[in-house]
């Protein structure tokens, strides 16, 4: 239903806390059944704002604080003591509403492991099906694909002579063509898909969320940040949240389903007394179930942004520094829905394994026909592009421990980047590789010069540029992991309930295990549609 001004109702079945990537989903699949009574909670406001919907619109949001948390993390030792950046979606939508708009499930295998760290039904096999269920390609099919879901993954449809270069600079190096990354080898270099329909983003605001307002049983309420979860002894019971400056209780019938994201997942249950005993010791936050793995297990893709100088006016740069091309781009998006301005900024995409003890992909490479200082940032004055390349599957762990009682106040979020030999090894080794991309002709033949970095002659100076400049691609998780009960850093259990007390399930990326290998929306979505179906099948029982 539509939002009103002033709250009548307090009392729901279900609450959910975060409008973002999973809330959006839950929202639509719970409010299916009219028995059920349904809050959406949202901090941030509708997704009104015009830049959400466009997709390059990226470079705008994610320094735009109507609708971005902008958090910073701590000093990184491993990074020179820089705080680093971390954009975070806040509106309805969530992080879907202000990513790269990037299609990538991760690996086979990432799944199998969830399964055989003991989280019986998280295997590939068993999360395929909800993958499917959300998915709504307009190229792939079945077995591996649906083109019936909510959720858009839509082809690039016009090729580009810089992703060309770079797709024929990595087949001579060995990394195959491939048309779909999604398969069950993901190695190879070809176009992204992206979460866009017909020259929009498709966020899960707009692909589950708008078709399920019209609905009586579903109340959203925007602007309203959740300050604490209610419990009545050991069941979670309600919610206590900030709107229109006023403290307000709501009441959860059945459960609380927590989706806030690997941030403030873990934020909200330290403050609702969930988490290290210590800790809440220290701030007088009442003890409700000690658990010491809430805001633990904290894994971040870092990303490492070269960027060249083209020799050839074909940059997104050369368009949007004159007049004639931001026309060119705004007509080809209003007549045709196409053009840069429908895209995003990164196009190709590569996955291939740099280290000699993997036998799968290891890392992920990004890449942008634009290039600026810092994502986001004002394009170079020069025709350029970028290149960015990640470690998928980070050893360092991080954490996220609040600073205070007072819910306004951000946590304090340690990544604890390149904290072990191993994170430091492969950075080394993916910026070797794609430097030796850029070498390859028929990209070298582009290339006029080598921006960032600036010309490294051993190891050290590379390992001394990914310190210098390294950033989060924004795929924090794990901070409320999944796990069987006889790991005591275990937050929820394999159907995603808080473990020691009842009512209450934490459902983002936070419950990871460990960190995918690609981006993170779409794995999102699928913990989202199998928790739907897990709670609606215990409902009944």
């Amino acid at each position: 239903m539509t939002e009103a001004t002033s709250l009548t109702n307090h009392q729901f079945d279900y609450i959910i806390i975060g409008g973002g990537s999973a809330g959006c989903v839950l929202a639509n699949r719970l409010s299916a059944n009219p028995q059920n009574r349904v809050c959406l909670l949202e901090a941030g406001p509708e997704d009104s704002l015009p830049w959400i919907h466009l997709p390059i619109g990226y470079g705008k949001t994610m320094w735009d604080a109507r609708v971005n948390w902008k958090f910073n993390t701590a000093p990184e030792p491993g990074m020179n003591n820089r705080e680093i950046y971390w954009p975070r979606g806040k509106c309805l939508g969530g992080s879907s509403s202000i990513n790269g708009l990037i299609f990538i499930r991760g690996q086979k295998e990432d799944y199998d492991q969830w399964r055989d760290l003991g989280n019986v039904g998280w295997g590939w096999d068993d999360v395929l099906p909800y993958f499917k269920k959300a998915e709504g390609n307009d190229r792939l099919g079945e077995p591996l694909h649906s083109q019936q879901g909510p959720l858009k993954a839509s082809s690039i449809p016009k090729k580009h002579p810089l992703v060309e270069a770079f797709k024929l600079a990595a087949n001579a190096l060995g990394v195959p063509t491939t048309e779909d990354f999604n398969n069950l080898t993901q190695e190879g270099v070809g176009y992204y898909q992206l979460s866009t329909h017909k020259g929009l983003r498709c966020s899960t605001a707009v692909a589950y969320l708008r078709p399920a307002r019209k609905r009586s049983n579903l109340t959203v309420l925007t602007n309203s940040q959740a300050t604490r979860i209610l419990f009545t002894g050991r069941k979670a019971s309600g919610v206590e949240l900030f709107r229109q400056g006023k403290k307000i209780t709501l009441q959860a019938n059945k459960e609380v389903l927590l989706c806030a994201g690997a941030i403030q997942s873990p934020q909200l249950l330290q403050l609702s007394g969930i988490g290290p005993a210590k800790l809440l010791q220290e701030l007088s936050i009442p003890l409700v179930q000690d658990l010491p793995g809430v805001g633990e297990n904290l894994q971040d893709h870092l990303q490492y942004r070269l960027i060249y100088e083209l020799n050839q006016p074909i940059s997104t740069n050369d368009q949007l520094r004159s007049i004639f091309g931001k026309v060119k781009m705004g007509l080809d998006w209003l007549l045709f829905r196409g053009g840069p301005l429908s895209i995003g900024i990164n196009q190709g995409g590569l996955f291939t394994k740099v280290m000699p003890t993997s036998s799968r992909p290891d890392i992920q490479f990004h890449l942008g026909t634009l290039s600026a200082d810092m994502a986001g940032g004002q394009v170079h004055p020069f025709s350029g592009f970028t290149m960015s390349v990640c470690q998928l599957r980070p050893e360092s762990r991080g954490y996220v421990h609040i600073q205070s009682a007072d819910p306004l106040i951000p946590p304090r979020i340690f990544a604890n980047y390149l904290d072990t030999q191993y994170d430091r090894d492969i950075s080394i080794a993916a910026v070797n590789f794609a430097r030796s991309i850029t070498q390859t002709q028929p990209l070298s033949n582009l290339i006029s010069r080598e921006v960032k970095p600036n010309n490294p002659q051993s190891n050290e100076e590379i390992l001394a540029f990914c310190r210098e400049t390294g950033a989060t691609i924004f795929h924090p998780s794990g901070t409320c992991k999944m796990g069987t009960a006889d790991d005591s850093m275990a937050v929820v259990d394999a159907d995603l309930r808080v473990r020691g007390v009842t009512g209450l399930r934490v459902i983002d990326c936070s419950i990871m295990p460990r960190l995918v290998s690609g981006n993170t929306n779409w794995p999102v979505v699928m913990i989202a549609e199998k928790a739907a179906d897990i709670i609606n099948y215990q409902s009944l029982i």
